[in-house]
């Protein structure tokens, strides 16, 4: 008797947990279903957004973790998301070809859309690869780099566009999102310090990349970034550009040739093998893997690994 007793009041304090965490989890959807809904296209517009927005939004990032942003096209599901939102967060500089008929389809009064680099693209790349220069702004060209990211300083840039956006559509909360901007710029001057500061005394300023992504980290620090492919990862060197690539990396005294996470270091080991150089990464930031963000990297982390691979790279005291 005791012992159904004892079954009977066990049985009495499980049912009360469980609707206990019933309740939680019910109250927890029906916050969540009062947040705004933002939408980013890729992995650097996800993490500034989320910093920023904290607990007061549910940020979803089109693009998958570990894809390439370039050959991204957004699935119906993907649609129908973007189309639900409050806010669409976008690069442009023609990183998402999918962007115009997008917004073209969109209910302008439902979602507000923000492109964090306007204003910001102005590198044009050349055919051969290898040279930048600046672009007329709002001048559309098919060599416009949008890795604009890569640089601190544009990325605080980029960080004031999607505060305004989310405050013009949340303005309850828009000195929230203003201090947590704030707090995030001061990160990226720490950041950019540090770039400062790791590539003073460098004996060389020449980087050979895989492609042609980091003209504004480059232009911010002075680098001569000289690129094996174009802006596309898809572009395949002729063997003429290749052999000039290899007598640049031999004239200048290259030992280390670059490659990236997302696509194949094929290119580069090839330039490497023929000069006896070395390989490292330098990340473009496109996209992380889950493995990777579950382990706590981020943009931070992944920039500062990117100074450290610099100043091997470039022998730098």
């Amino acid at each position: 008797m005791n012992t159904k007793k004892v079954l009977f009041a066990f049985g009495i304090v499980l049912l009360a947990v469980l609707a206990v965490v019933a309740l939680l989890s019910l109250n927890k959807k029906e916050d969540n279903s009062l947040k705004i809904k933002v939408v980013t296209s890729f992995y650097p517009l996800y993490f500034f957004t989320s910093q920023i927005t904290g607990d007061k939004a549910v940020v979803s990032n089109i693009t998958p973790a570990g894809a390439e942003p370039h050959e991204y096209e957004p699935t119906a599901r993907d649609m129908a998301q973007i189309e639900s939102s409050n806010l669409l967060v976008l690069n442009g500089g023609g990183l998402e070809g999918w962007s115009e008929n997008v917004q073209s389809n969109l209910n302008k009064d439902k979602t507000k859309v923000v492109v964090a680099g306007d204003g910001l693209t102005t590198k044009i790349i050349k055919e051969e690869g290898e040279h930048e220069e600046h672009a007329e702004e709002g001048h559309h060209h098919d060599g416009i780099d949008p890795h604009i990211w890569l640089s601190p300083i544009l990325a605080k840039q980029m960080i004031d566009k999607i505060e305004l956006g989310l405050s013009e559509i949340d303005p309850i909360n828009s000195s929230y999102y203003k201090s947590n901007a704030e707090i995030l710029k001061n990160k990226l001057s720490v950041l950019d310090e540090e770039f400062k500061n790791g590539l003073a005394t460098c004996e060389s300023k020449d980087i050979i990349t895989s492609h042609a992504a980091f003209a504004y980290l480059a232009s911010t620090y002075e680098l001569n970034q000289v690129s094996i492919a174009g802006l596309s990862s898809e572009e395949e060197p002729s063997s003429k550009e290749m052999a000039e690539i290899a007598q640049f990396a031999k004239a200048n005294n290259v030992k280390y040739i670059f490659f990236e996470n997302l696509i194949s270091p094929k290119l580069s080991e090839t330039i490497a093998k023929e000069i006896g150089a070395q390989t490292l990464l330098l990340n473009p930031m496109e996209g992380l893997t889950d493995d990777e963000i579950k382990s706590g990297k981020d943009y931070f982390s992944e920039m500062r690994s990117n100074l450290v691979n610099l100043k091997i790279a470039l022998q730098c005291k």
